[in-house]
């Protein structure tokens, strides 16, 4: 290198813990606990990852000239298009009716969890743009080097995504619902921000999900004992079933999660008669609370918005988070305050004729997106005008 330093070197790991976690979390930081070292070392060593089930690990791993780690990003060999929740089976298909091979491809995310946050994961300090820039540079490299057809990184923070399309990706807008803190002191002060008739809905559902002796408790750390991990597993298994066909996470990786990430863990337990029947599984980041599993044995009428929804609001209010992100789809989630917010992808594909569609093809979503966003931010339930917060001040 011309100033006399050596060159960065770019590799692949095959696990986790081929990399000391010291040098994995320093380049990840610890406010998105999805891509800590803990985590993810949890799917690889629960076997929910891995060659069985078509997640390979190929974590991309940036050094500098002493071997130091200085960048990285979680990466997977991916033999389909299952638990990403960016949607590109039709581009399979398009392309395969083609002649193509669209699989393997390669996938730089956090399995089975659609959160946005980092995923160019560098070391701070100086060099960190040299880093970063090895990092996207070396994601293209790795792919061409492995010959799959394409490279997606999906659900990158806004931090990302300025970074992804100078590098020449192609950008994917996509769409969530999250609920905002907006100073609350108690649940009543987010109410009080409603409009009248959505006040009253809500009210009247956290009733009603309470009625029939349904009692609901909000357990971190020490309280979550194995028994609570093993009806959470029941009832995600009976959900998981019945809504995907095969539910992704194993039990080992609940107990992983559980001895590693216990004051991460937020574990949302109704109980009937003292008898488990729903859970809602979160974990909290350093300035978020998100939701990402729930699981139920039975039919209890608004269990799921008070456990997934209504519980988390009430945590982030008495922690003092900033927000909620309830996962991946769910316009019934506006009307429960959490409002539309954009998300992103990015995308390369080998094959120039291919990746030319494609490009065409996101202008035309993105502007479907961009007016969707537009059209279901008008049926927010909040209070037109100034928050009833400032009023309350």
């Amino acid at each position: 290198m011309p100033d006399g330093r050596e060159p960065m070197r770019i590799r692949t790991v095959g696990r986790i813990d081929e990399i000391p976690a010291g040098d994995w979390d320093a380049c990840a930081g610890s406010d998105n606990p999805f891509v800590g070292y803990a985590f993810l070392k949890a799917l690889e060593e629960s076997r929910s990852v891995g060659p069985k089930t078509g997640w390979l690990p190929q974590h991309i791993v940036v050094e500098d000239g002493a071997g130091a780690v200085i960048a990285a990003a979680p990466a997977y060999v991916k033999s389909h298009s299952q638990g990403e929740y960016v949607f590109d089976h039709g581009w399979a298909q398009a392309y395969e009716r083609a002649g193509g091979r669209y699989y393997p491809k390669l996938q730089v995310a956090v399995p089975f969890t659609p959160v946005p946050g980092p995923r160019l994961l560098v070391r701070p300090g100086t060099g960190s743009d040299d880093a970063r820039a090895a990092l996207l540079h070396g994601m293209v490299e790795v792919a061409k080097r492995l010959g799959v057809s394409s490279l997606h990184i999906t659900f990158p923070h806004a931090g990302d995504v300025q970074a992804l399309e100078q590098a020449g990706l192609m950008l994917r807008l996509g769409c969530q619902y999250h609920w905002t803190n907006r100073g609350y002191r108690t649940f009543d002060d987010f109410l009080a921000d409603l409009a009248s008739r959505k006040r009253k809905a809500i009210r009247k559902e956290r009733r009603e999900a309470l009625a029939d002796g349904i009692a609901i408790r909000a357990l971190c750390g020490a309280e979550i004992e194995p028994r609570h991990w093993d009806a959470f597993f029941a009832f995600y298994m009976d959900t998981g079933g019945r809504k995907w066909g095969r539910p992704y996470l194993t039990r080992a990786f609940f107990d992983c999660i559980g001895a590693s990430l216990a004051d991460r863990v937020v574990l949302v337990m109704a109980e009937q008669g003292g008898r488990p029947v729903a859970g809602a599984l979160n974990l909290r980041g350093r300035d978020a609370l998100y939701g990402r599993n729930w699981g139920c044995l039975g039919e209890f009428k608004f269990l799921h918005f008070e456990a997934c929804y209504y519980q988390a609001i009430e945590y982030a209010i008495a922690h003092g988070l900033a927000r909620v992100e309830a996962g991946a789809q769910g316009e019934h989630k506006i009307q429960r305050g959490y409002l539309p917010a954009p998300t992103w992808s990015a995308h390369w594909i080998r094959d120039p004729n291919f990746a030319a569609a494609v490009e065409d093809f996101l202008a035309r979503e993105r502007r479907a997106v961009e007016a969707e966003i537009s059209g279901l931010t008008e049926y927010s339930p909040f209070r037109q005008g100034e928050p009833a917060a400032a009023e309350r001040d």
